[in-house]
This record gives C-alpha cells, sequence and structure tokens, in this order.
C-alpha cells in the first residue's frame, strides 16, 4: 500500500503520516514539504490551510530531485480527491 500525503496527494511518502493511534511519523513530504507533527501541530496548520498556501504560492517541491518527469497537480491532487 503507498503512503499518501493528506495534504499534496503525493503517493511517495515512506511512511503512513500518521500511525493508528494517531501518533506523527515527523516525515517531510518531498513534494509539499509538510512535516507530521509539526505543521500541524506546533503550527497549528490545517492540511486545507497548508494546501492553499503551498498552491498560492506555486505548488513547488520540497525537494526537486523527486519531482517525476511529467508531474501533473491536477492528477496528483485526486489522490485526495481534491480537484483544483
Amino acid at each position: 500500500m503507498k503512503n499518501i500525503c493528506p495534504v499534496c496527494g503525493y503517493d511517495g511518502l515512506e511512511e503512513m503520516p500518521y500511525d493508528h493511534d494517531g501518533n506523527p511519523s515527523y516525515e517531510i513530504c518531498d513534494c509539499c514539504g509538510f512535516e507530521f507533527g509539526f505543521d500541524d501541530d506546533s503550527e497549528g496548520l490545517s492540511f486545507e490551510e497548508y494546501r492553499k498556501k503551498w498552491i498560492e504560492e506555486g505548488a513547488k517541491w520540497f525537494n526537486p530531485d523527486m519531482k517525476p518527469k511529467g508531474w501533473d497537480i491536477k492528477r496528483q491532487l485526486l489522490n485526495i480527491n481534491v480537484q483544483l
């Protein structure tokens, strides 16, 4: 099973963002840069707020070396049932 970022729909997370008890992985998404357990807890940002800001700022990849050829933000966001 792929681990999908609930912020941007990226399906390349190494771990589940949260375990079955709700504990965060502290992994940083290569695509949007959201850190599970920091941006949501320490910064108090919801997935929707972070996603909106990320898209408004151009949806730039946090780790551009991981960006797939032919990347399509609209297709990726469908992984989390979000349409642009």
